[in-house]
């Protein structure tokens, strides 16, 4: 289990790297007026209809089901299932695409209504969604090929798809100067990356198995099975979209920039939820899903519990980071070109307040996992449909005073309500139990946070005397040197708690004495 969620996690840490590195050609060619508001505008809604449709709760009913019957029924009934599930896929995505292309005007002005007050925003938000909303078919099949490898603890490519839409924005940003728009280069990098992530995960498919295929579909027990657990995920999953868009239209009322603030800070505070928290997700959950399918409870529960403290040990140094240096992290990153320093302020403090919600971010894909690898979609949905209201609530409670921080300060009390939900009904169905090892890691990583926090503070005042002269990177210089400060005392801190044998604890195998089968 380690190697697969180190696997994801550094392959997820290129794509975010190479994804700053876009964000920060995004920002000095777009800046953060209403060009970019319109390209993020169009960026997100097919990035919404994918979270609904395909990563989100196809993944959630998917990847169990299918990882079950390729345990209990042999990889010739998997793949008849896959095909099934591939076939009734193609078809709904693609007339989900045929509408949204026809009626792209009338989405626009439900999703972003504030941007009909400017016809030319709006009919540059229309042509650059129709350009990327393509992308959602796209990557819904990769999202398909990738949970066929993942089953089959095949981590890699699916891994590093994302790596390529980085890169394909990028060679189109650089050759902007022959789009219409760099909106316009944008968009098409977008499109194109589909294609390629589409060609490299099925080519890492078809070598494994072969690709899916089209076949007459039939409702048997499988796919009946597939369907009760698709339907809840579906509904979770466009409730969490819910909560998004509500960010998406809030925000096009707010002055010109706090869309583009939303979004850099949310692409840094995706750092460690996609590195670590979605990472570890990913490979505890067919391996979850296997060894309860084999009668493992037990090792099913010990994975879970190293699943949650690799994730506490990795996230740690974001969160303090966030909390006491987002202003300085956003000057590091993005200052530069048409991004302002008052643009690095906003987006820092909207940065800060989702970093207030990081914990339950990273930790809720290790905890749903113990309900997904039974089969249960309905009771996570359950718990994140009551933390969308309260998200939503709030969201229209905080806009008025604190306009795209209050948005994401009620996006952080949502991941709160429902991590706190997903934990209680797990604990009452008795389906988790931390053992006394989770146990002292958490008061020890306690223990860190609290002595790297102190380190960041100090180094960030001696700092501000030590560059005081520079003219030029200061910024870059500062935080550079930060990083590194903190990268070496959380090292130092971690060993002298833990000790240098200590990941050696990380296996997937049962812990002794096994403990008594839980109800599934």
């Amino acid at each position: 289990m380690l190697k697969g969620i180190l696997t994801v996690g550094s392959l997820t840490l290129i794509s975010r790297i190479t994804g700053f590195l876009r964000d920060i050609i995004l920002a000095a060619i777009l800046g953060a007026g209403p060009l970019a508001d319109a390209f993020f505008v169009a960026l997100r809604l097919p990035n919404h209809f994918r979270a609904i449709f395909a990563e989100g709760a196809f993944n959630s009913a998917f990847v169990p089901a299918y990882a079950r019957i390729r345990e209990q029924d042999g990889p010739i009934s998997a793949r008849l299932f896959a095909d099934r599930i591939f076939t009734l896929l193609f078809a709904v995505e693609a007339a989900l695409l045929l509408l949204a292309l026809l009626f792209t005007p009338a989405v626009i002005r439900v999703l972003a209504p504030g941007f009909a007050e400017d016809q030319g925003q709006f009919e540059l938000a229309v042509s650059l969604t129709r350009i990327t909303f393509p992308y959602l078919l796209l990557v819904s099949l990769v999202t398909l090929y990738g949970g066929m490898l993942n089953s089959v603890q095949r981590f890699a490519t699916p891994a590093a798809a994302p790596i390529l839409l980085n890169l394909s924005m990028m060679a189109t940003l650089s050759l902007a100067a022959f789009f219409p728009t760099a909106g316009h280069a944008a968009a098409w990098g977008v499109l194109i990356a589909g294609c390629l992530e589409v060609l490299l995960v099925g080519a890492d498919q078809s070598r494994r198995d072969g690709l899916p295929r089209f076949r007459i579909f039939v409702l048997d027990d499988d796919t009946r099975r597939f369907f009760r657990a698709l339907g809840p995920a579906v509904l979770g999953s466009a409730g969490l979209q819910i909560a998004l868009f509500a960010d998406t239209i809030i925000a096009t009322f707010l002055p010109a920039g706090a869309l583009s603030a939303l979004y850099y800070a949310d692409r840094l505070n995706q750092l460690p939820i996609g590195m670590i928290g979605i990472a570890a997700g990913v490979v505890v959950l067919p391996e979850m899903a296997r060894r309860i399918a084999a009668g493992d409870v037990a090792g099913s529960r010990h994975a879970q519990n190293r699943a949650v403290e690799l994730t506490l040990l990795l996230s740690i140094p974001f969160l303090v980071a966030f909390v006491l240096l987002p202003d300085r992290i956003m000057l590091g990153l993005f200052s530069r070109g048409a991004f302002t320093a008052a643009d690095a302020a906003a987006a820092g403090a909207t940065l800060a307040a989702y970093a207030v919600g990081l914990l339950p971010f990273v930790l809720i894909r290790s905890f749903t996992a113990t309900f997904l690898a039974r089969g249960d979609t309905a009771t996570p949905v359950k718990a994140l449909l009551i933390s969308v209201v309260v998200n939503v609530a709030l969201k229209l409670m905080l806009m008025g005073t604190y306009a795209q921080v209050g948005l994401a300060l009620a996006t952080a009390a949502g991941a709160w309500v429902n991590f706190a939900l997903v934990v209680w009904f797990a604990a009452r169905a008795d389906l988790i139990g931390f053992d006394a090892r989770l146990r002292r890691a958490s008061v020890k990583f306690l223990v860190i946070a609290l002595v790297l926090a102190l380190a960041l503070m100090a180094g960030e005042r001696a700092l501000d005397i030590l560059f005081a002269s520079m003219t030029r990177l200061r910024a870059e210089a500062e935080l550079a040197t930060l990083v590194g400060i903190g990268g070496l005392v959380y090292g130092l801190a971690v060993i002298a708690l833990f000790g240098r044998k200590w990941l050696r604890g990380f296996r997937a195998g049962p812990p002794a004495p096994p403990e008594s089968p839980a109800p599934t």
